[in-house]
């Protein structure tokens, strides 16, 4: 009998047939790739460009930019499929769920309507850039500058852990343009690969998510556009941050609970298959009372994350409950796992079996997003 998980109480007709859509795309495009895109270090460049065809990029982004013209429900059941099939490597959830919606929240008309476009067909894949080598959390001592030059900003800096930086068309980035002004002088650039003056450093070597193309930016007096500030004035950027994590720490937290169910359900299937001893593994107490408790962990989990989208939908997710829903359900999805691999025993170890690489793969969840700590001071502000 496979892991019960109750209907999610924002499901919807419609978002079944999108469920489907999803569900198939991810066991035909993703799934049987997954070994050589972890030695390459990359999805296929095509994924991007199927997966507009089909419309699962930019499915929250009104259809007058091209998108989809659902809402965030529609990004969730994406994200919840991907995770179920053990992927982590198309990069999907920052192309769609974070830097789209950037540009919806602050481009101007006129860009919206050049980007969005591209970034809803696949022609253009999206990252941000906020992480730099000597910046984690801290995006107030960010060193990359932006100096106004006429009708140009001249960029110069560098940048690192960058979701879909090796693919990426398009680089929504995180700039000082006044250095003394502390938060108020960060702004956010959109700048677009092909301008001289941007290069790739190396797609990094991760402990897990090996097929994610996270990579090094560097900017050496890139010349963009005035008009490729979000915002129109300098000196949003933090407050624009600030404004759009909570959203990316729900994607977060989506992708963690999903990963649970999934880990949960494989690790039942194969301990009822698996003997030792003349029996099958679920028939040892130990293996039941884990499974039963990380049944648990998933149920509550879930029941937490699907307030927090039903929250979300009517626009009342605030940073507090975004950055609870982040911090707890990263810290289980952790937990789960690894109890699920120990179950597997030597072969929960093997990368051939979804469950090692599930168990590489979360970890950084705990991390990317802001870190668990920070979630727990942000957290800590409202007590």
């Amino acid at each position: 009998m496979p892991l019960q998980i109750p209907r999610s109480s924002w499901m919807t007709e419609e978002l079944d047939e999108v469920r489907d859509l999803a569900r198939t795309f991810c066991r035909n495009e993703l799934v049987p790739h997954q070994q050589r895109w972890a030695r390459q270090k990359h999805v296929d460049r095509e994924v991007w460009t199927k997966a507009g065809e089909v419309g699962l990029l930019a499915l929250s982004i009104p259809e007058a930019y091209g998108g989809g013209g659902g809402t965030f429900a529609h990004e969730a059941v994406l994200y919840e499929e991907q995770a179920r099939a053990g992927d982590s490597a198309w990069g999907v959830t920052v192309h769609n769920g974070i830097v789209a919606h950037y540009l919806l929240a602050y481009a101007s008309e006129e860009k919206k309507r050049e980007w969005l476009p591209k970034l809803a067909s696949g022609e253009y894949v999206g990252a941000i850039a906020m992480t730099e080598p000597g910046t984690g959390s801290d995006l107030q001592a960010i060193s990359t500058r932006a100096v106004r030059d006429g009708d140009h900003y001249v960029v110069n800096g560098a940048k690192t852990f960058i979701t879909n930086g090796g693919l990426a068309d398009l680089v929504v980035v995180a700039v000082k343009t006044d250095p003394e002004a502390g938060a108020k002088g960060v702004s956010l650039l959109v700048v677009e690969t092909s301008t001289p003056g941007f290069r790739r450093g190396r797609v990094l070597d991760k402990v897990g998510m090996h097929g994610q193309d996270t990579a090094e930016l560097f900017f050496d007096d890139v010349r963009v556009p005035v008009e490729n500030l979000l915002g129109g004035e300098e000196g949003q950027g933090f407050v624009q941050l600030m404004q759009q994590l909570p959203q990316e720490r729900l994607i977060i937290a989506i992708t963690a609970v999903a990963g649970m169910e999934s880990a949960v359900e494989q690790t039942l299937a194969y301990t009822k298959e698996r003997t030792a001893f003349g029996r099958p593994l679920f028939g040892f107490q130990n293996t039941k009372y884990t499974l039963a408790e990380a049944a648990t962990e998933v149920a509550v989990a879930r029941a937490f994350l699907d307030q927090c989208i039903e929250r979300h939908l009517r626009g009342e997710l605030d940073v507090r409950d975004a950055a609870m829903v982040k911090l707890w359900s990263t810290e289980r999805v952790n937990k789960v796992v690894d109890d699920c691999v120990q179950l597997f025993g030597g072969y929960g170890y093997m990368t051939e079996y979804p469950i090692a690489r599930a168990w590489a793969d979360v970890r950084v969840s705990r991390i990317f997003g802001g870190t668990n700590e920070i979630m727990k001071d942000i957290i800590s502000r409202t007590l």
